[in-house]
């Protein structure tokens, strides 16, 4: 049988390889996908076809779809940000309260699937290497591409849950009893990820939109790691060089911010992943209160989240939204809670420009550049129809100019992958905002607990301290 007719049963078999239970990942025995491997990697078409079966995973994966188990949703609500409308969903009340059992399954869930999409990182990495049959410049594009995600999903493993197992190949001998690596150890394999996928990718999409990963995707999250471990001068120079590109933007009307290929998206992920007919975001779906419907609806924005704006904020006027039947204020960056129609018309936004304006502003108030820090922070306020901050204003010192940061911070990026809850953990700034609104708060809830099941799986996974 000639070789173009087992593509479409090679793509099925790859994926299928790739894309099993996500709890069982180190238990797949890597050698039995020896010969599906060396199949899919030896034409251009289907190790295309490999990756793009990464980027359909994330709109399925529980942790990066935007849906009830997401890193958006569950973060989310550990910030502070959303509430249970009810509070008959004990495991989601349990985010809120700063009180997850090790056994409750959205956390599996998050951890899981986070280490589902490595795995898979690393078997198309695996392929890439030992391949001699594809084009040099598609091989390096795509492991530019998994070295990125591999880099974005220990990013958040790391931010959630602390030292987390190091998870750099598909051998399940190796992985099994893997311990915990320190975060300092996880954070070093992060940037040197995003330093060689930066290197790799071209500064163009691969595709028409920006659902696959380009250069400037790997500085914009190089800017964010850096920021995170303080590094101030590399997440001011990395931040630059994405503000600095000519590919994006910020556009004035607040309604176009999430639209599919939006000129201010670094980074998307379409719902074309879910392989359905539906053509909605999970974001969407989750945060929008119907107004016929709204029975259905799980979340709303923590009743003081409005009070934080100004009412000609535009973001309050464009990106919050208000249901009468529950008297609850919503989430509304994104328009379209249910659709089949296509041309898909939102894609879930994963990183944006405006972020890299308020790490650049930030750094640079860490620097002591006060005046530049300004500049770019007025970026975003005028934008949303604030006046901007002066720049001699005297009074204005380096505290009170990094506290005006992390309120647009806040303003800026709710419901967008658990921000609010990172920054509070990141600047240490989480006991003294929950221990006044929570007596049960403790210092170690700041990490998520290490999901039983997976202590049960491999006896050498310790547990995060307070669990």
């Amino acid at each position: 049988m000639k070789l173009h007719n087992l593509k479409p049963t090679i793509y099925i078999l790859v994926i299928s390889c790739l894309c099993f239970s996500c709890e069982d990942f180190v238990e797949v025995d890597a050698p039995n996908n020896k010969i599906v491997r060396e199949v899919v990697f030896q034409n251009d078409a289907t190790a295309q076809s490999a990756m793009k079966g990464i980027y359909n995973q994330l709109f399925q994966s529980a942790f990066s779809n935007g849906q009830r188990n997401s890193v958006t949703v569950l973060s989310g609500l550990s910030g502070g940000i959303v509430k249970n409308i009810y509070d008959s969903n004990i495991e989601r009340l349990q985010f809120e309260q700063h009180d997850i059992q090790p056994d409750n399954s959205g956390n599996l869930n998050i951890w899981s699937s986070a280490y589902n999409i490595i795995y898979m990182s690393n078997s198309l990495l695996e392929g890439l290497e030992s391949s001699n049959e594809l084009t040099p410049e598609l091989k390096t594009q795509l492991q530019g591409e998994a070295y990125f995600i591999r880099a974005f999903c220990y990013f958040y493993l790391a931010n959630l849950y602390s030292d987390v197992p190091l998870v750099l190949s598909t051998d399940y001998n190796q992985n099994q009893l893997t311990t915990r690596t320190p975060i300092g150890a996880v954070y070093e394999q992060i940037i040197e990820d995003l330093i060689l996928a930066e290197e790799q990718l071209s500064a163009d999409y691969p595709d028409s939109d920006r659902t696959r990963v380009n250069s400037f995707t790997a500085s914009a999250l190089l800017a964010r790691v850096f920021l995170f471990i303080e590094d101030w001068e590399n997440a001011a120079l990395y931040s630059a060089k994405v503000i600095q590109s000519s590919l994006y933007h910020l556009p004035e009307d607040l309604n176009e911010v999430f639209l599919a290929n939006s000129q201010e998206a670094i980074w998307q992920i379409s719902p074309i992943g879910g392989g359905g007919f539906t053509s909605h975001t999970n974001e969407g779906n989750m945060f929008i209160i119907d107004p016929v419907f709204s029975f259905l609806a799980g979340l709303e924005l923590a009743p003081s989240f409005p009070e934080l704006f100004d009412e000609v904020d535009k973001r309050y006027i464009n990106w919050i939204g208000y249901s009468d039947n529950l008297d609850a204020f919503y989430a509304y960056k994104y328009k379209i809670r249910n659709s089949t129609e296509f041309p898909i018309e939102e894609y879930s936004m994963v990183m944006r420009l405006a972020e890299q304006y308020l790490i650049r502003s930030e750094a640079q108030a860490q620097l002591g550049n006060l005046s530049e820090a300004i500049t770019d922070l007025n970026r975003i306020r005028t934008r949303a129809g604030l006046s901007p901050l002066a720049q001699n204003n005297t009074n204005l010192n380096q505290e009170g100019i990094l506290n005006h940061i992390y309120l647009e911070r806040q303003r800026e990026l709710f419901t967008e992958w658990g921000h609010r809850w990172l920054d509070l953990k990141r600047t240490n700034k989480a006991t003294e905002y929950f221990s006044s609104q929570n007596p049960f708060w403790e210092t170690t809830d700041i990490w998520y607990p290490i999901p039983s099941e997976e202590r049960m799986r491999n006896p050498n996974l310790s547990q995060n301290e307070g669990y």
